[in-house]
């Protein structure tokens, strides 16, 4: 099945939309099948700010619509206490918060940006898209991350090559409540590491402490600039450690 064939028999539909590389290309191809398609942002605590950014850029430059809705996903007790299948709880929520207003709307169909290279097994939030029926085009159509990102370097889309960003929450262990404070920091350091030129990376945290990951062929710029980033980050943590068990 392609994606024509796919919005010829849905031609009507929401779209659960972050501005990441998937559901940017779903909502171009949505409007560039012919659909009559209104996009959804959920923004809470867990995205940081040039996510936001991206997606809002993203829709004025496809001239979509687009509809914000702000979410305190920190006030959802088994999201904020952070058990083991947080993702779950959270998925539920953000996928509740946008049926709901899409319903509002008009809208019955509710389609994301999951696409074939994603592992179902892998990912809480799966078990979400199934109990609220929730369609993704881009899996039920075979399209790899690789091929997305392919197509819409194609169609001049500036999320092309946009690095994969797990959102915010992902840095604290499991059983760690999450606050917003230990976001903030996490987005401060991660935003001051881009600033000094790293990709790719991510900043843990547990209880006050940061652990650094890069991949192996920035350790060389991370040596170089060590003690900016000390001098930084221990504006908000209280140790910086470097995991050696880096990956590319």
């Amino acid at each position: 099945m392609t994606l024509q064939n796919f919005f010829t028999r849905h031609p009507r539909a929401a779209i659960a939309f972050s501005g990441g590389v998937d559901s940017a290309y779903l909502l171009y191809a949505a409007r560039f099948c012919g659909a009559d398609v209104k996009a959804y942002y959920v923004k809470s605590e867990f995205q940081p700010g040039f996510e936001y950014d991206d997606a809002m850029r993203l829709a004025s430059e496809l001239e979509a619509d687009v509809t914000v809705l702000p979410l305190n996903i920190l006030s959802v007790p088994c999201v904020r206490e952070n058990p083991s299948n947080r993702c779950y709880y959270c998925k539920r929520t953000i996928f509740g918060a946008i049926t709901e207003a899409a319903k509002a709307d008009g809208f019955t169909v509710l389609l994301d940006g999951t696409n074939a290279s994603d592992d179902a097994a892998d990912r809480p939030g799966m078990r979400v898209l199934k109990e609220l029926s929730v369609l993704s085009p881009l899996r039920e159509c075979g399209l790899t991350k690789e091929r997305i990102r392919r197509l819409s370097k194609d169609a001049g889309l500036f999320t092309w090559n946009k690095p994969a960003y797990a959102c915010l929450a992902t840095r604290i262990p499991a059983g760690e409540e999450i606050t917003a404070e230990k976001l903030s920091a996490t987005e401060n350091a991660e935003n001051y590491l881009f600033s000094l030129g790293f990709t790719n990376f991510r900043v843990r945290s547990r209880e006050g402490h940061a652990r650094l990951q890069f991949p192996e062929s920035q350790l060389e710029l991370v040596l170089e600039k060590r003690p900016l980033i000390l001098t930084k980050l221990k504006e908000y943590y209280k140790t910086v450690s470097l995991d050696l068990e880096v990956r590319e």
